[in-house]
């Protein structure tokens, strides 16, 4: 049985990720990419579907001992971990070297005091689970092997097979190092070279330390912040520029329920406000990467554009259930793909702009070809901004006119109109003004509830949405309008959990909601970091910090986030660790600080 969401820890490379548990098991893995099929799935089923233990050896009646400590070194992705036990002490170190070559999972074993009887079991299951791979010995080393995929396993332990798991079993006295890699090679190559863990141990610890370095931010969240910037950056598909959303499919956002998707691919969304966080915190090498990355993604097809990609551009992201797979905490069904890469989602237009645009005032060198495409995607919304779509929560209901997506829209063009302004790209700007103001006109007439001095969902609804939080913070009504302060109350009444979190909209139990999907889900953190950053913005600064420290108090141990908060079951719910949140707490930690709101 899996751990609970919050239970686990991230190392990646920066081209793939893993799942560790506060147990000592990885329970996720996809190789040699984060779309790549699962090799350890254990986090969607059970032991069965593959999983990598190394921890103190235990009774096989009883549970694996849970660590009692464990943290990253420093500023890193260097996962410690250690466990107190009646014969002594034993450190995990688990990491992923940032690589050119094979991709490496390595783990070493340390002995701390005493003499620890460890133990390493390690069942590979290709194919999410499905497929048992053939194990067998070349030249001394362990190879598992299926289909076009292998697996390499290293050690200095002795091993052995029984009941189709690879295990060793060792003793480690103070001062001992042993050291346990798998590394992923296609089949029919050569043999990935021998590991050299120490090194690659020390050379994953400088990448780490000079990538940090690179931080301008140094304000009084700068832990929080850092670790945030860490994740992002551990989501980053480093051959491409390309951003995931998480490393994980199908964590529910529903415990036991429907609400589960595969978010290992390119929002546009995700990556523009992550490319945002980025270049705000000092880091333009990411936000150039990523913007080549949007410029191949899109090119030849501009005007069709996706609301997400794989990771190196492509276009089709067919949605499947893998039905032998009984999901997190029996949470089904498990998909991988995503069908809503074809829904109509307005807003993406408004955020590609916004990072666009972003990336021009500070500074990004000139890219024609990002400006032609920005007056490509305007040219689009011209005929098309008055269309119903699927909107920011990519509903798999009827499409509505959603405010947020008008709105967006605005900031598509208010962008263009100022690029064009500086004399950076050509086009015709009083045409854009008058459409510019069209948009806005028909927000405000047609979105707003004059009765309870509120914006609402969508044109003509009385639902609220917390998309509506982003009104102020893109430029398109300034914080102290009435019609601005007047939404944020209305949220704060109509979508606050009882600890004051923030749900994105209503929802319906077992009828089916405006998504067009039954059950319910937990406080949406993006969201309720929106509601901390607008507080701030309307001169509430006290409240705004109050909120933002127990936000950052939901964060595990390690401080990372999920998705979603469940106030009912007080737990992390959804996709883990998931951009959409770590972005958002940067971006009010970077709020906070400028308004000096903060205690101390």
């Amino acid at each position: 049985m899996a751990g609970r969401i919050e239970d686990y820890a991230l190392i990646g490379d920066m081209q793939t990720a893993a799942l560790v548990c506060r147990d000592g098991t990885v329970d996720w893995l996809c190789l040699p990419r984060f779309d790549s099929h699962a090799i350890f799935a254990g986090l969607l089923g059970n032991e069965e579907h593959g999983f990598w233990r190394l921890g103190p050896a235990y009774a096989s009646d009883q549970q694996p001992p849970t660590a009692a400590r464990r943290s990253y070194r420093g500023d890193s992705l260097i996962l410690e971990s250690e466990w107190d036990t009646q014969r002594g002490t034993v450190r995990v170190t688990d990491f992923m070297p940032p690589r050119d070559g094979a991709p490496q999972l390595i783990r070493i074993v340390e002995g701390v005091s005493g003499r620890v009887p460890m133990r390493s079991a390690l069942r590979m299951r290709f194919s999410y689970g499905r497929v048992v791979p053939w194990v067998h010995k070349h030249d001394g080393r362990t190879v598992a092997v299926a289909g076009p995929d292998s697996v390499w396993f290293d050690t200095s332990a002795e091993t052995y097979g029984k009941s189709l798991t690879t295990y060793a079993d060792f003793t480690v006295a103070p001062g001992d190092r042993i050291a346990f890699t798998i590394s992923w090679q296609p089949s029919h190559k050569e043999p990935p070279p021998l590991p050299e863990p120490e090194q690659s141990l020390e050379a994953t610890e400088d990448f780490w330390r000079e990538w940090v370095d690179h931080c301008t931010y140094h304000g009084p969240y700068r832990e929080a912040v850092v670790r945030s910037l860490i994740t992002l950056k551990a989501l980053t598909y480093a051959p491409t520029g390309g951003i995931v959303a998480a490393p994980t499919t199908s964590l529910p956002e529903d415990i036991g329920g429907v609400r589960n998707w595969d978010y290992r691919y390119t929002w546009l969304r995700d990556a523009a406000i992550t490319l945002s966080s980025l270049l705000r915190t000092g880091y333009r090498e990411e936000a150039r990467a990523w913007r080549e990355w949007l410029l191949r993604a899109v090119a030849g097809d501009p005007e069709n554009l996706q609301i997400m990609y794989g990771i190196a551009g492509e276009r089709e992201l067919g949605e499947a259930e893998l039905d032998w797979l009984p999901g997190f905490e029996n949470s089904t069904p498990v998909r991988v793909g995503n069908g809503a890469a074809h829904q109509l989602q307005l807003d993406v237009y408004g955020e590609v702009t916004e990072a666009l645009h972003l990336a021009h005032m500070t500074g990004l060198a000139r890219n024609d070809y990002a400006s032609l495409l920005q007056l490509k995607l305007i040219r689009y919304l011209e005929d098309h901004w008055q269309e119903p779509d699927e909107g920011i929560w990519e509903v798999r209901g009827p499409r509505r006119h959603f405010v947020h997506s008008k709105v967006m829209a605005w900031v598509a063009v208010d962008r263009t109109i100022k690029l064009i302004e500086s004399g950076d790209a050509d086009g015709p700007l009083e045409r854009w003004k008058e459409l510019r103001d069209d948009i806005h006109r028909d927000v405000c007439e047609k979105g707003y509830d004059k009765e309870r001095n509120t914006f609402t969902q969508s044109y003509g609804s009385k639902e609220l949405d917390a998309s509506l939080l982003l009104i102020p913070q893109m430029g398109f009504l300034p914080p102290d309008d009435k019609r601005v302060i007047g939404t944020i109350e209305a949220i704060q009444r109509e979508l606050s959990t009882p600890d004051g979190f923030i749900l994105r909209y209503p929802t319906q139990g077992d009828n089916e909601g405006v998504d067009g999907l039954p059950g319910d889900e937990g406080a949406f953190l993006a969201c309720s970091f929106w509601m901390a950053d607008d507080l701030a913005m309307i001169g509430r600064v006290d409240e705004a910090r109050k909120l933002f420290e127990k936000l950052l108090s939901l964060r595990n141990d390690l401080g990372l986030l999920a998705e979603e908060w469940d106030p009912r079951l007080q737990r992390q719910v959804g996709n883990f660790p998931q951009a959409f949140s770590h972005v958002p707490l940067i971006d009010t930690a970077l709020r906070l600080t400028a308004s000096g709101a903060y205690g101390g």
